[in-house]
């Protein structure tokens, strides 16, 4: 298991109203590991991945980032919140601002940088996700894929500890998932501590540490990619595979 946990659920549990959305959920995610949480709709998936930031509270149980308890509200939540980013399936850049106002914003903001610098900083993100070029265009003129990967950028923009996806591609047309993909890995190969939630099967074989089954909002699989697609233990995982293998 992770040797140098920087991501560590115990115990937690969550409901809405009555329902009991997340049930004992023990997770370690380890400094520069990719772990894809996966599960059919309503397993919990998304609830757990918004948990890691604050964004869900919960009921009990303890959630630690690099040794800490997740911080309760006012500046330390900003802090936290800076420290592990979050890219969800809608892009939430800001429209009226151009495409490296939305990444040096933050920077400005919560990390206190001089424009110039967070501009700098901002345009070797762009480069990096291979948008450089589109820096001075504004949302509204890219596409889904080149929206999500701005929004990618910003993420990083403030050198976060880890990085949360909660279903990154389910929004965008088939044709640009891979191009959002393909950053994904890169970041995978240059060591980013990953949690994503994703339906995207190929990602998670190919680059995923582990891959994490849920269902009913249990963790019921907590295994290699290898192990789990090839030779999955659960009569639930068996079940979710031969339905989404099939085509």
């Amino acid at each position: 298991m992770a040797v140098d946990p920087l991501i560590e659920l115990r115990g937690v549990n969550k409901y809405y109203g009555e329902l009991h959305v997340l049930q004992d959920i023990d997770l370690t995610v380890g400094r520069g590991e990719v772990v894809v949480v996966i599960g059919p709709s309503g397993s919990g998936k998304s609830t757990l991945c918004r948990t890691i930031n604050r964004l869900e509270t919960i009921e009990s149980g303890t959630i630690t980032l690099d040794g800490q308890p997740l911080p309760q509200e006012g500046k330390a939540l900003a802090k936290l919140r800076a420290e592990v980013g979050m890219v969800f399936q809608s892009f939430n850049l800001f429209a009226h601002k151009t495409v490296l106002q939305n990444v040096s914003l933050a920077q400005i903001k919560v990390r206190r940088r001089r424009r110039d610098q967070a501009d700098r900083r901002s345009r070797e993100l762009l480069d990096r996700v291979g948008l450089l070029a589109h820096a001075e265009k504004y949302p509204a003129q890219l596409s889904g894929g080149q929206q999500q990967r701005v929004a990618i950028a910003r993420a990083l923009a403030m050198e976060p500890k880890a990085l949360l996806f909660d279903e990154p591609t389910s929004a965008l047309d088939p044709e640009m998932i891979n191009e959002v993909l393909e950053v994904m890995r890169q970041l995978a190969r240059d060591g980013m501590t990953m949690v994503v939630v994703t339906h995207e099967m190929g990602f998670a074989r190919s680059a995923a540490h582990r891959v994490v089954f849920m269902a009913d909002g249990r963790i019921v699989e907590d295994r290699t990619p290898e192990e789990f697609f090839t030779a999955p233990r659960s009569e639930r995982a068996k079940d979710f595979l031969s339905k989404i293998l099939k085509h």
